[in-house]
């Protein structure tokens, strides 16, 4: 049978491995002829807002999974620092001395950041001391983190998030509105963040130890990975890729709202999966998570655009995670054929 010849399971396997390069293509295509100025400058400026912060969160949420975990507290921590930049903006710290402590912008990056990181260290405590599941730990968080955002202003919005000249605090604006070199400043950020986690995952020992991790983690404690630290790792490094998601989101609306980042974790979960990261551990890219955050904005802005219904969009959202895992065990199953195949010509 022709199906059934090593070079046509090779072509198999290669558009499999492109497929989200290739679902790219097509939806931008797509939209380009049934949505009006798709492709206009200014709607490519706010698709490609839209994009990062989708792509912050799944390239935290690629190195959780690659490692065996998952994580659902992301959008949360994206409300609460949010929040926590909010307040630091228009209150600072009141020690109760009848004085406040006030901050300029990098300080309350800095303050917001360790907010994140810490709740993603919550969740690692839990799953390696406590032993919680990480579904169960990371949904415990999910609403702590959510809750204390509730908390911070009872359920209410802070608003005017202009800063202040006199603390130095007024260039917050700055981090979600402007630009360098005619690109917006968070397309600066995940460039770095991409090219750091890219880096990490494909170049240094700790990349290896969390691909290790997620494909056996007894194999991997036996060997001396220390497994521990790197849930650690993973898990506050989402924390982290979080609480920059809430820093972007209360700079760009000048606002900060207790239920920011409502699901955001879906959308994460869905671009790493797309781009190529399986959900059982040890296998994912950098790179192709970037890509399936930008076949979810694309798919999100040009539905939009197109006029159709919220309740569709996240139907048609579901569809895409579906056929994605479909797709990922019909690559895995061709691989192992075509493993078979080459130790079969070998052989002979």
């Amino acid at each position: 049978m022709p199906g059934n010849q090593p070079g046509s399971g090779n072509a198999l396997l290669l558009l499999l491995k492109a497929r989200t390069f290739i679902a790219l293509i097509l939806v931008v295509l797509f939209f380009s002829i049934a949505a009006p100025n798709f492709l206009s400058t200014a709607n490519l400026v706010i698709m490609s807002k839209h994009v990062a912060l989708n792509a912050f969160l799944a390239i935290g949420m690629t190195f959780v999974i690659v490692s065996g975990g998952i994580d659902l507290s992301v959008g949360s921590i994206v409300g609460l620092c949010g929040m926590v930049a909010g307040w630091l903006l228009l209150h600072g710290i009141n020690p109760g001395f009848g004085w406040s402590i006030q901050f300029n912008t990098f300080e309350i990056c800095l303050i917001v950041i360790a907010v994140g990181v810490l709740v993603g260290a919550l969740n690692a405590f839990l799953i390696t001391k406590l032993n919680v599941a990480p579904f169960i730990a990371t949904l415990g968080t999910l609403y702590i983190a959510r809750g204390s955002a509730m908390l911070s202003s009872d359920g209410r919005t802070f608003p005017n998030l202009n800063g202040n000249p006199e603390y130095g605090s007024d260039t917050f604006r700055w981090i979600g509105a402007g630009d360098m070199l005619g690109i917006p400043v968070s397309i600066w950020m995940l460039v770095i963040v991409g090219l750091g986690a890219a880096y990490i995952a494909r170049r240094t020992p700790l990349g290896r130890y969390i691909y290790a991790v997620g494909g056996n983690e007894k194999a991997a404690g036996l060997s001396g990975v220390r497994v521990t630290q790197i849930k650690y790792f993973v898990y506050m490094f989402s924390g982290f890729c979080a609480a920059l998601v809430g820093i972007i989101i209360a700079s760009q609306l000048v606002a900060a709202h207790p239920a920011t980042g409502d699901t955001f974790e879906l959308n994460a979960i869905a671009a790493a999966v797309l781009g190529g990261t399986s959900m059982s551990g040890g296998r994912g890219r950098i790179g192709g998570t970037i890509v399936g955050a930008f076949v979810i904005g694309v798919l999100s802005d040009g539905l939009v655009m197109m006029g159709v219904s919220a309740f569709w969009q996240t139907v048609i959202k579901g569809i895409v995670i579906v056929a994605a895992v479909v797709i990922d065990q019909a690559q895995q199953r061709v691989q192992a054929r075509v493993a078979l195949q080459a130790q079969a010509a070998l052989g002979k």
